[in-house]
């Protein structure tokens, strides 16, 4: 338990929303002050997918990737109750209910505030935020109910696993239905860089960490 001058977050985590909303302000003044720079940024795209936003993404979700441990993964079956209900909600419940308020709100709440061009892009980025866990929130919401942290350990492993498989078909079932165009090519190309390439990044990593902690004490040992 932590003390009452204490906070599980820090004074920049306290924060944060601050630093959001900070940061937007300051990329749209940006953005209006060095439109030519933007485009040229904007245009760096493979698949439709920005190769600059990739960058900045791994950057971000990196440090949290490091902490995923797929070695949890055999205790799945420990406490399968929390488990489960989280995939339920994750994987059967969010995608689609995002999707249809997403419908409900661009083709009728606003359908008369947005032209049919923005509204189809404002459903196809509320499907696409809703089929993908933000593994990034689950490590921070956990430290501040002061969760079991091999538990939420377990869960991240588990639901990042069944992203590789899962994200790509389920966007492309509500981007269908709700009649919004996206390639397939993006969808592959982003479960690749957003969700492959950071876990594989971020396990790597952790397992050459790992080996240079248990170094110093095995050299001691055998001194």
């Amino acid at each position: 338990m932590t003390t009452s001058d204490e906070h599980p977050l820090g004074w920049f985590g306290r924060y944060l929303s601050v630093w959001v909303g900070l940061c937007i302000t300051a990329g749209v003044g940006l953005g209006a002050a060095f439109p030519r720079a933007f485009e040229a940024v904007a245009a760096l795209e493979l698949a439709s997918v920005n190769l600059v936003v990739a960058l900045f993404i791994w950057v971000m979700i990196f440090p949290m990737m490091v902490q995923v441990d797929l070695g949890c993964l055999r205790d799945v079956g420990k406490r399968p109750g929390g488990l489960a209900l989280t995939l339920i909600v994750n994987w059967l419940v969010k995608p689609f209910s995002m999707a249809l308020l997403a419908w409900l709100f661009f083709k009728g709440v606003f359908a008369g505030m947005v032209s049919p061009e923005d509204a189809d892009q404002y459903i196809a980025g509320m499907i696409l935020l809703g089929v993908a866990p933000c593994t990034a929130m689950v490590f921070v919401w956990s430290q501040l109910s002061e969760g079991d942290p091999n538990y939420t350990l377990v869960q991240v492993s588990v639901n990042d696993l069944i992203m590789v498989f899962a994200f790509a078909p389920i966007a492309g079932l509500l981007l269908g239905v709700a009649d919004v165009l996206v390639p397939w090519s993006t969808l592959v190309l982003s479960v690749v860089l957003f969700v492959v390439v950071p876990l594989v990044g971020g396990a790597i990593a952790r397992r050459l960490c790992s080996r240079e902690a248990r170094s110093p004490s095995t050299a001691s040992t055998n001194d």
